[in-house]
Parts: C-alpha cells; structure tokens; sequence
C-alpha cells in the first residue's frame, strides 16, 4: 500500500502537480460525459440549432402540400369556427382526390361525434314536429358522410398519445405488421400512457392511423419526431411516416435494434435511421409559406391544381386560437403541420440529419485526446503560441463538425471536446499564473536581501533563469585588511565584533547594491558580489567599478566617525581598509548547494581571478585592482593605472593587471597623467630588460609622486629589478611575473 500511495506523489513530482490536477480534471470530464447530465446536452443540442439556423435544409423538391385551417378559413361563412362539420370537411377530402391527391392525412383528432350530426339535432333541437324529427333521425351521420368520403381516398387520421388511460380503446382495427431484427425494441419507444382516438365509425374507414404527438425537448424545442411510440401498450407510427407506410402500400415495418437502442426503420423503398429511441432529428428548411393552402379556398374551388396533384397532403390548423405553434431552429413559431412536412421532405429527398451510435466514442477519444496534448505540450509553450495553438485546436472541432453537418448530414458534438480541452487549458493557465507568483514570492525572498527593491521587483515580473546558464559578469571580491588584529582587540567584547562587522558590512553591502550589483555571500569580514546576473545590465563592469569607488567612500566615513569615538572613549583607533578585486569574463550563474540549502551564486576562472586580484591589493598599494577585460570596458570614463602583467597560479595565460584610482576628475587630472605615462615608461622599461632605464623611470616617478600613493608599486619593482640584475630572466621572457600564492 506504502509503494502504491508513493506512485502518485512520485509522478506529481516528475510531471508536476498541475497536470496531475489536469490529468483527475480529465478523468471528470469523462465521467461527466458518461452521466450526460442536462446542462451538457442543453449545450450540445444548442450547437446543432445553431448549424441548423446557419445552414437550413435547401429545398429541391415540394413533395407536401399543408391544407391550412387558418385565420382566413375560420373567418369564412362557410365554414366558420372549429370544429367544423365534418360533410364540410368530406367535400374538402373529395375536392383534395379529385384534384390528384396521392395520401391525405389529418393533424387533427375526431375524439368525439359531430355536434351537427342530424340525429343529434333531432334531439336536441326543440319546438320540431314529429315529421321533421323523424326525417332528421332517418338522414346518414355527419361521421358516416365523413367516413364514406374517408373510403373514396386514401386517408391516414391522426391520433394523439394521452397521459390517461382510456377504457374505451377500440382494440378491433387493422393492426400494422411490424418486424424485429436485434434486440427487442419495445423498451426504447417514447410511451404514452393512454391514447386518444378517433370515433370508431371514422376510424375503421381509413387506411391508416398515426400519432401526430411530438414531445418538445426540456427548452420547448422541437429538434427530434418520433417515428414509432407505444401508446396505451399498442405499437404506433407517426404520423408522418404511417403516410409512407400507406404511400408505399407496404403491410409490414421492420425495426432494427441492437443495445443501445432502436437503429432504423424499414419500409419498401425507404430505411430511416433513427436515434436509440426511434427519433429522427429533424433537417429543417426555412419555414416556407408557399406549401400553405388555405381550407376555404380548396373548398370554393380557388386553389390551383399542380398544389394538389401527386402530393402528400397534411390537413392541419395554423390559426393561432387553435394551440399548435412549434418552436424549432431555424423558426421560432412553427405550425405543428409543417413539422410533418419538414419530415416528409427530409426523408423524402434522403435528406435525414443523423447522429450515429460512433459518434459518442470519437467525441469522448477525441476529447481525451486533445486534452492529453495540451497536459503534455502546453506547459512548454509560451503564453502566445498557447493561444494561437487552442484557437487552431477550436478552429479544428467547430471545422470537422460543421464539414460532417454540411456534407454528410452528420451531428458530430464538439463542445464535449472543447469543453473539456479548455477546462484543462484554463487550469494549466491558473497553474502557471499560481506558480508564477509562488516564484516572484520566492525570488522576493532570495534577493531581497541582496538586491535593490527595484531590482528584486523586476526579478519578481521576468524571472531569470535560475538553473544555471554562462553569461559574462564583472565579479567583485573585497576583504577588510588587517582585520585579525582588529578582531583581536575585541576578544573580550564578541557583541563589539559583531555590531563593528554589522557597521561596515552594512554600507559597503549599500554601495554594491545601489549599483545594481548582487550579494552572493559573506565570508566574515569579506564579500563576494557580481553584475549582470540574475538581471542584464549592459554596464556592469562599470557599475562595479562605480560601487567599488563607493565603498572606499563610504568605509571611510566610517573611519572618521570611529577616530572621533575612539578619541572621546579615550581608546585604541585602528582604521579599517579595503582591498577590492574585479574581473570581468564568462561564468556560470545559477541555483547551487544541496536539496536542503541553496544559493544563487556564480562559479568559473573569471570568479577565480577576481578572488586573486583582492588578495595582491595590499601588494601593489592599491585598494582596487581589476583584470584587463573590466579595465578595457572603462578606461574611458574612470582613472585606470596599469600595474602589471601576471601569471596566476592555476593558469596557463598571463593577464594584465590595473587599478582603479578614481573617476573623471582624477582621469582628466595632470597629476595622474603625468604619474600614468611614467609609470608606462618604467613597465616598457622592465618588460624589455633595460633595468638602468627601468630604475630611472622609478626615481623620476617617486620625485613627482609627492603624495607616494605610488612608492609601494616602485618598491615591489625596485625589489624585482634588483633580483633581475643579479639573476637575469631567460631569453623568451614575456615579461609576466607568475604568482606563488593564491
């Protein structure tokens, strides 16, 4: 159990925990898809809708006519309010059959006697006599003249799927044969508890019956017809497809099932795939008023016959009092009849719009899929590219599921993959943004002691790199003279030690940082410093000969304000002095230490041989000494002396050595230009062997050097030349001095 637990920390820590976060957010989202909870279908069928508003079904053909009981048809004398009479509405059957009408089929119910039957009105009506009474009850039934003109034509009546159970169901008529193949369907149907039909005497005078009952979705919309229902424990078509049963004069559906649902449904010439529940998604064109005939016009002769002949025709109500407005994609109101058509055209002109069982699975591979791309690549990207990759990635799916819509009449979902991608996408975002700010946290943390506020603020807005990378930084060692004997004086007084430490520690860490220079660490009373890392600055070496000045400065004040507390403490002044070495070359910066302790530090030869050039401070009698590459990069805005040509030990190049004796004004000076050209004039001298020219170059340097900030660099060569006189160099001198120590 112990290996197993450690099996996820181990990969959050290989991979970071983010995409282990996005990884679990993943394994949601397939589970969420499995659940298909509404919110996800809402979003999937809104997608279709808008496909279909975009791009509606066009239309080649007109196959359906719709004879519309609308405003105009109520309002006429001759036919008046609904219900009508139903010897009115046989003419308008025979008128349909005289015109050519291939199927007539009714997106009404005749749940109840004609209220004009003559029989009714002879007992009903009062004040008749008896003869009139009698002949009224001898006429035939407004449903018998309604049915003898059902017979003349080929008619399908709709019936209606109840939420109650009706008792009186006629269980004597014609019953459609339906065939199995696969699984049995019968659990997959819409079901309706009852079922609404016609009086009987219409009923057995029709050659079909189907359920013009559509089920909206949870918003209202019309998207999906059901082809076959089961109402009242019987097995019944739609409407619209019972008018193609009759059409194509088959006797017998067959129906195929496997399980996951129902697959299709057979007739002889047609097989209409369907959902798992028998519903087909409907490919609607734009609503389309020149398929409407009105019902009074078609009864007073006005309606032109190439509207009615070889057509299927749908008899239904768009009259707004009559409550059968539909809402669908591409038409807000809808007559309920027109959906009929709708589907008849689609599946007419092979035109079905289609959502196969396959494609749930390239969604749901798809969605993975995608998202493991962005949990493994997008962490590598940079914040553009990121974008530029997810908006490609949107572009694809809405793409390839527009192309399958257009040009395959496929419903291919690509929010679910969408969704899910962006999901991740967002949580990486969050990730990183967390991450970068637990970095700025901690590069506050690391520099703020070392670096200017300024600095660390930008440090915190674009970290570097911090795993270690070459770069060319100017490198600073400094150390305090002398400062065993000092400490020695504080041997019985630690807290005095260390508030002096803190005294000069303080301002000479001040110069550096204020210069834009990084503290890398203390090493008691010495400091080690460089520029141009963790930030560029294109000036380091001059910002560390700047800082370096500085701290001369500042260390001196220091000094002065200790001279007068030792003279009113009435005890021992020493003063401190600082020896300075600056080298400018390539290091690597960077992270180092352990697991458990790290610093931001820099190592290589140019760290080295700033670390040499601190120590020969107190031997050429000044205070800061700089290799060639620093000196090079200033000698136009500071006073630099050359001192030297050195071999150092550890190395196989000798380097040149200068100080650094101020800034313009020393530079710009006739004293040090004077003590500069004598002091080129000796090294010439010397590096050329001529030692009688050599030593006169010295003595008229010291006569000139009355303040003799000079006279240790004279002496350290008086000491060579000498040695030199008495053991000469060997012929392929460079004129290097090599450096026992380190």
């Amino acid at each position: 159990m112990k290996r197993l637990r450690a099996v996820p920390r181990w990969f959050a820590r290989r991979f970071g925990y983010a995409r282990v976060i996005c990884l679990l957010l993943l394994v949601a989202f397939a589970t969420l898809r499995v659940a298909d909870p509404a919110p996800v279908q809402e979003l999937r069928l809104r997608t279709f809708d808008n496909f279909q508003a975009l791009s509606p079904r066009p239309k080649t053909i007109r196959p359906v006519t719709i004879v519309d009981i609308d405003e105009k048809s109520l309002a006429s004398p001759k036919l008046g309010q609904w219900p009508w009479p139903r010897t009115r509405i046989a003419k308008i059957i025979d008128r349909l059959t005289q015109l050519g009408a291939v199927v007539i089929a009714f997106d009404v119910v005749f749940a109840e006697p004609d209220r004009l039957n003559p029989g009714l009105a002879a007992e009903t009506f009062p004040n008749l006599d008896a003869a009139t009474r009698e002949k009224l009850k001898a006429l035939p039934s407004n449903d018998e003249v309604f049915a003898d003109a059902l017979r003349r034509s080929r008619i399908v009546l709709g019936e209606t799927g109840s939420p109650n159970e009706r008792a009186d169901l006629d269980k004597t008529l014609p019953v459609t044969g339906f065939a199995m193949l696969g699984e049995d369907p019968a659990p997959y149907m819409p079901p309706f508890p009852g079922l609404l039909r016609n009086v009987p005497v219409i009923e057995h005078a029709a050659l079909g019956r189907g359920l013009f009952t559509i089920p909206p979705e949870r918003d209202g919309m019309i998207r999906r017809v059901p082809m076959i229902m089961r109402a009242q424990d019987v097995t019944m078509l739609a409407l619209s497809f019972e008018m193609l049963r009759v059409l194509t004069g088959s006797d017998t559906v067959l129906i195929k099932a496997d399980t996951g649902g129902i697959v299709s449904l057979n007739l002889r010439g047609f097989q209409i795939p369907t959902d798992g529940n028998g519903k087909i998604w409907v490919h609607y064109a734009n609503h389309d008023p020149s398929i409407y005939v009105s019902a009074v016009d078609v009864l007073e002769g006005r309606v032109a016959p190439d509207k009615i002949a070889k057509k299927l025709i749908l008899i239904g109500p768009s009259a707004i009092g009559l409550n059968d407005i539909k809402t669908t994609p591409v038409y807000p109101a809808m007559p309920g009849v027109e959906v009929h058509a709708q589907v008849l055209e689609s599946v007419l002109t092979g035109a079905i719009l289609t959502r196969p069982s396959w494609s749930i699975a390239v969604e749901f591979v798809g969605a993975m899929l995608l998202g493991l791309l962005v949990i493994v690549f997008a962490p590598q990207l940079g914040a553009i590219t990121l974008v530029l990759v997810g908006a490609l990635f949107a572009t694809a799916l809405l793409g390839i599921s527009w192309y399958f819509y257009t040009q395959h009449r496929l419903l291919i979902d690509f929010t679910y993959p969408m969704l899910s991608t962006t999901a991740v996408y967002l949580t990486l975002i969050f990730a990183n943004f967390v991450r970068e700010q637990e970095q700025r946290r901690q590069m506050r943390s690391v520099f703020g002691q070392y670096l200017s506020p300024v600095l660390v603020e930008q440090l915190a807005q674009s970290p570097p790199t911090l795993g270690g990378e070459e770069r060319e930084i100017t490198v600073m060692f400094s150390d305090v003279r002398g400062f065993t004997t000092i400490s020695e004086s504080y041997k019985h007084d630690p807290q005095g030690l260390t508030q002096l430490m803190n005294r000069f520690l303080t301002p000479l860490t001040n110069a550096i940082i204020a210069r834009k220079g990084y503290v890398d660490k203390y090493m008691g009373d010495a400091i080690m410093a460089f520029w141009n890392a963790p930030l560029a600055d294109r000036e380091h070496q001059l910002n560390a000969c700047e800082a370096a000045l500085d701290m001369l400065d500042r260390i001196d004040r220091v000094n002065g304000e200790r001279e007068q507390e030792a003279a009113h403490g009435g005890h021992v002044y020493i003063p401190l002095k600082v020896g300075i070495g600056l080298n400018t070359g390539i290091g690597v910066v960077g992270n180092m230490g352990s697991d458990l302790k790290f610093n931001y530090s820099a190592l290589g030869d140019s760290v080295n041989l700033a670390s040499r050039l601190e120590g020969q401070s107190k031997e050429y009698g000044f205070p800061i000494i700089v290799g060639s590459a620093t000196a090079m990069a200033v000698k136009d805005r500071l006073a630099i002396l050359e001192l030297d040509f050195i071999m150092v030990k550890g190395k196989t190049e000798p380097e040149v050595i200068y100080a650094i004796t101020g800034r313009e004004d020393v530079m710009h000076s006739e004293r040090f230009q004077l003590l500069r050209n004598l002091t080129i004039e000796m090294l010439a001298a010397y590096r050329s062997c001529d030692w009688d020219e050599a030593l006169a170059a010295i003595a008229r340097g010291r006569k000139k050097d009355e303040a003799h900030d000079l006279a240790k660099l004279y002496d350290l060569y008086e000491v060579r030349i000498r040695a030199y006189q008495q053991n000469p160099p060997p012929a392929d001198w460079n004129g290097a001095h090599a450096l026992l120590t380190k």
